[in-house]
């Protein structure tokens, strides 16, 4: 029976990120050059394993090694990142799944057929569309509404996806590459504190958070920092102030999180009040009740705080998602295959939204893996993971590997 190989997933992992990083961090945004380098480097990768290697049309990225069956088993995550990104965040899911697949491939032709996938622009970090491709092949990604979306030079995401051989309308046909997909399993990084507070290198995710985002503008009235005395301003700035203040509160009553992540005033000066300001809201939750609760609060406490400011607010929608609970059988898998590895299992959620979110969205029984963060960081250059974890991680993803592949082979 061939062996995983762990160490050779922190070399890659280490490798990836001398090639696309900077002293800032990962710069593998999704439709960048740099994503491209990282994409050619992983076919390079597989390119002594007996597996093909295509880009869909939505512009993931599939390798596949096939078996005596037609139904397949999935392993995937991402390569892009945000700018200024970690080392690990949805590479290691990558990785650990071509060195599952290579560790498959050394024992002959599986039982049925392997593939692993490198989902394009996971992140979002160019458009603000998050889970791109993976949505596109899960016949969730609403073209028009995408067709409006624009980089922050301006230019719109179907020059940009052209330039990649990407056709915007023509990326739902990637929905073909699931059509015989018996069950899709993702290892990722936790991006969160839990698990290291409860000093454990692994947990069984139960699900991924619902997802609600919005524009807010605030509109009031631009005028003079010194000859508009205080009780005769229309300050947009304070009616979003206040709004993020009440955003925060709802969250902790709710049990969710809540995010005013963005906020842009204009005119922007020192010596204006703010005439206008746009705010983003993130809200998210594991209960689709509480994530509409959260929202419908967000809404109205926005529009009481504009009124108490003497402004207005509209609320743009701008994408969201339901939570999503994972599949109970594979969910069994991946407790056993954590207790393997470290002796006892562990249950949690995942607020930060992944691609197995989309696959689950589309009926595929679906499982994944948390690895210890440490501190807690993600999407910043300190993100880091102690190199026995990682090795953990990619052992229990193989462990989970070969109950699944048993349980598809079965059925």
């Amino acid at each position: 029976m061939a062996t995983i190989d762990p160490g050779s997933v922190l070399a890659d992992l280490r490798e990836l990120a001398r090639l696309t990083s900077d002293e800032r961090g990962a710069q593998r945004v999704a439709w960048t050059r740099r994503w491209e380098d990282a994409r050619e480097w992983f076919r390079e990768r597989a390119s002594d394993l007996p597996v093909s290697e295509h880009l869909d049309t939505a512009g993931n990225q599939w390798l596949t090694l096939p078996g005596t069956s037609g139904r397949s088993l999935l392993i995937g995550s991402h390569l892009d990142s945000v700018p200024d990104g970690g080392w690990l965040d949805g590479a290691l899911g990558v990785l650990a799944g071509l060195a599952v697949l290579r560790r498959i491939a050394g024992e002959g032709t599986p039982p049925c057929t392997v593939r692993v996938v490198s989902w394009a622009d996971e992140e979002g970090a160019r458009f603000g569309g998050s889970l791109f491709g993976s949505s596109a092949a899960a016949g969730t990604l609403d073209v028009e509404a995408a067709r409006a979306w624009r980089d922050a030079e301006g230019r719109p995401v179907a020059e940009v996806v052209a330039e990649h051989g990407v056709v915007l309308e023509q990326m739902p046909e990637a929905r073909v590459e699931l059509e015989d997909v018996a069950a899709y399993l993702e290892l990722h990084i936790e991006q969160g504190p839990v698990l290291e507070e409860r000093e454990l290198a692994l947990g069984v995710v139960e699900g991924t958070f619902g997802v609600e985002r919005r524009l807010l503008r605030f509109r009031g009235q631009s005028a003079h920092a010194g000859s508009t005395p205080m009780h005769r301003r229309h300050d947009a700035l304070l009616a979003a102030a206040r709004t993020a203040l009440r955003v925060r509160e709802l969250a902790i009553a709710e049990g969710g999180v809540g995010t005013t992540g963005r906020v842009v005033t204009s005119p922007g000066i020192v010596t204006a009040i703010a005439g206008e300001v746009e705010m983003t809201l993130d809200l998210r939750h594991l209960d689709d009740g509480a994530l509409a609760r959260m929202l419908e609060g967000a809404v109205s406490e926005a529009a009481a705080a504009a009124a108490e400011e003497g402004c207005t607010v509209e609320v743009e929608p701008v994408w969201g998602i339901h939570p999503l609970p994972f599949n109970d059988t594979l969910k069994g898998f991946a407790d056993e295959a954590v207790a393997e590895v470290q002796g006892e299992t562990f249950r949690l959620p995942s607020g930060p939204l992944h691609d197995a979110a989309e696959m689950a969205l589309y009926g595929i029984p679906t499982a994944m893996l948390f690895c210890q963060s440490l501190r807690g960081l993600s999407h910043t250059r300190e993100e880091d993971t102690r190199p026995e974890h990682l090795t953990m991680a990619v052992q229990a993803l193989d462990h989970l590997a070969r109950r699944t592949l048993t349980w598809i082979a079965a059925g």
